[in-house]
């Protein structure tokens, strides 16, 4: 978690460091949920990726450069990233409109089904697409074919601006597995160690034949939705959400579990930092693309 954190730092260092969803207050559901899945496990997630992608096991250097638009990335600067993807690690892609990732994983779990690879297919989507009609035709598939699917709900409370409360005609955004009897649960994903423990549960379940689960992870987005918008959200609640801080949180249970101290916590801080600063210098060495490619794959 400290990774994603320090790396999401060094990228808003860069000169030109483009329109980036940050993933400051949602670090325990990417770490959590890459935690769990086999590499064999198609992970799916939105635009949001940037956590994600590095908890997967996108080397840093790689998309660092990704995301500043640098030959050098897994996509050779190309996805960004709204679409970067590295199957070789399990990444199947981001996907840069809301809710569009949902019916590609059913279509990717229905693939994993029919090969009878026995692996799990997870897809990570905001609950700003808990409005779309692309999820409850997800649901509806994964339960009449009862796809091996994990759709969990990275739930930073607010889609841009609009508060859950406000956007969508549920208490709970588990309600809406309901309907088609597919197991839900909240989690409290400023606690990695919850967020773990529920997707183990949730992939066993799927490994065993069980059938799609849904799970709610609620978690605390630090920052504005993005790098290009002003914060909207009203300033007394935002400042609470330091409190809900996943490394904080966990920072301060190992430290009362007596497996970390302040030696321990410098030492974790210099790696990190040490391994960044590596992957910041990837980045700059790596050449911009060539031009005459731009409308190559298109």
């Amino acid at each position: 978690m400290l990774e994603l954190r320090v790396f999401e730092q060094a990228l808003l260092r860069q000169p030109k460091p483009g329109f980036q969803l940050l993933s400051r207050g949602q670090e325990a559901t990417a770490v959590g949920v890459c935690t769990v899945l086999a590499a064999s496990d198609p992970l799916l997630c939105s635009g949001r990726s940037i956590g994600i992608a590095l908890a997967r096991g996108v080397p840093a250097g790689g998309l660092l450069a990704e995301l500043i638009g640098k030959d050098g990335g897994p996509n050779r600067g190309r996805a960004g990233r709204a679409h970067v993807s590295m199957p070789s690690v399990g990444l199947y892609g981001a996907h840069g409109v809301v809710a569009g990732n949902l019916s590609v994983a059913a279509g990717v779990a229905l693939a994993q089904q029919q090969l009878q690879s026995g692996a799990v297919t997870c897809c990570l989507f905001g609950d700003g697409a808990c409005g779309a009609g692309a999820l409850h035709e997800t649901l509806n598939v994964a339960a009449l074919w009862r796809l091996p699917l994990l759709l969990a709900c990275d739930n930073n409370g607010y889609a841009v601006s609009t508060s859950v409360r406000d956007g969508l005609g549920v208490e709970r955004i588990v309600d809406f597995a309901l309907p088609f009897g597919i197991p839900a649960r909240t989690v409290d994903a400023t606690d990695v160690d919850a967020v773990v423990d529920a997707v183990a549960e949730a992939a066993a379940a799927i490994r065993a034949g069980g059938g799609p689960r849904f799970l709610d992870l609620r978690s605390v987005r630090l920052g504005p939705h993005s790098t290009l918008t002003k914060e909207e959200r009203p300033a007394e609640e935002v400042e609470s959400f330091a409190q809900s801080d996943p490394l904080r949180v966990y920072e301060n249970r190992l430290r009362q579990q007596g497996l970390l101290d302040d030696a321990a916590w410098s030492a974790m801080q210099a790696r990190v930092q040490a391994r960044i600063a590596q992957a910041e210098r990837f980045a700059a060495d790596a050449p911009w693309p060539d031009p005459a490619e731009a409308v190559l794959d298109v």
